[in-house]
């Protein structure tokens, strides 16, 4: 029976340990922190499930992913739906047809919608840098009202000076679909994301410490180590610190039951924080009264949370000589977010570790064949 240690109780983490333990293995399952569910981790406030580090919205496409989430909570069907403040009108982001008709009058945005379905197919999706190259004019304005300054506010760079992928994360949309997600499961969980991890981590081959941080020496009495921190703090920042971005969030309890029409509004241009998160809006209970968080983004500093990798080529070549460092400890994993420093969604940390386990769990069967 394989004695593993797995330093992390956020989802990549729990997934593998329940996995692992359903496979007969042993497992101790340590956070520094005092709760479970990482960055997950949400609490009850007069009757609103707060998402203490910022909004988490479940989706995915993949079937084997939900069906293990739904194993330990039932979810409240949800569609993520955001807006930003555009010229003094709320405009739903990503673009789309029905933000034309928001940001321009009936007449403009009619003839920018017909180019747009001359141009591409109805339900296709289009990054905004790929945009610019067919409509220079209509490219510019979203551009510059939707990426350029929120983008100065989240990453403090010019977008140019960041990977591709942060704007294939928000795509042009050429439909009427508001939606931020179009996947095909998404929700949020009735009881919370906390109590979901909670029901993860119940099983009898799993002991959970909280408020435990890792040592080094701790591994030499397992079999395997499987790490969710930070890549770089592990080997001591010996080729240097990994840049990422931190936040801050001020909450505030307010005295009537709406603050703003949906769950999430961006202010790409106005004001010094980018976004407000309403937590309500995301389960369908009623309360008198109503909590939001102002969202700023700060650079991450030893003490911080980290929240976002930084994604361009310096970092990235910084990042593979730590994977390459990795690479030469026998027995060691590095798992989710921190430890692959790449921004995943929930579904993509969870699927990474139902593979890893599904592969030790054969590797395990498999030479216990052999024998």
């Amino acid at each position: 029976m394989a004695k593993n240690l797995i330093v992390g109780a956020g989802l990549s983490g729990l997934t593998l340990a329940r996995l692992l333990a359903e496979g007969g293995d042993k497992v101790y399952l340590i956070d520094e922190r005092s709760h479970v569910g990482g960055n997950v981790f949400d609490y009850n406030d007069d009757g609103i499930l707060v998402h203490k580090y910022g909004s988490h919205i479940f989706h995915t496409n993949n079937e084997k992913v939900w069906k293990f989430l739904n194993r330990f909570a039932i979810f409240s069907p949800y569609m993520h739906k955001v807006k930003a403040l555009v010229n003094g009108e709320l405009v739903p982001v990503p673009f789309n047809i029905n933000s034309l008709y928001k940001a321009f009058p009936n007449k403009i945005a009619q003839y920018c919608e017909n180019r747009l379905l001359d141009k591409f197919k109805f339900g296709t999706k289009i990054s905004i840098l790929d945009l610019k190259k067919e409509f220079g004019e209509l490219a510019d304005f979203i551009y510059e009202h939707i990426f350029v300054h929120y983008t100065a506010k989240q990453w403090q760079c010019k977008p140019e000076e960041l990977d591709k992928s942060v704007f294939e994360r928000v795509p042009v949309s050429i439909s009427n679909d508001d939606r931020y997600f179009q996947d095909r499961f998404q929700g949020i969980p009735f009881e919370g994301y906390a109590k979901l991890c909670e029901r993860i981590a119940d099983h009898p081959n799993i002991t959970m410490a909280l408020g435990v941080k890792f040592e080094y020496g701790m591994e030499k009495s397992y079999n395997r180590l499987f790490y969710s921190g930070a890549i770089d703090e592990f080997f001591g920042y010996k080729f240097g610190e990994l840049p990422y971005r931190s936040l801050d969030f001020k909450l505030l309890k307010l005295n009537c039951p709406q603050f703003q029409e949906c769950a999430v509004v961006n202010y790409p241009n106005n004001y010094d924080y980018t976004r407000i998160s309403e937590f309500k809006h995301y389960l369908p209970f009623k309360s008198s009264k109503t909590i939001i968080a102002y969202e700023y983004s700060k650079n991450w500093r030893k003490g911080d949370e980290r929240y976002y990798p930084v994604p361009n080529d310096s970092t990235s070549l910084l990042y593979r000589k730590y994977e390459n460092e990795a690479s030469k400890c026998k027995n060691l994993y590095f798992i989710g977010r921190l430890g692959k420093y790449k921004y995943f969604n929930m579904d993509e940390v969870v699927a990474q570790s139902m593979e890893l386990a599904e592969t030790l769990l054969m590797q395990k069967s498999g030479l216990f064949l052999s024998n």
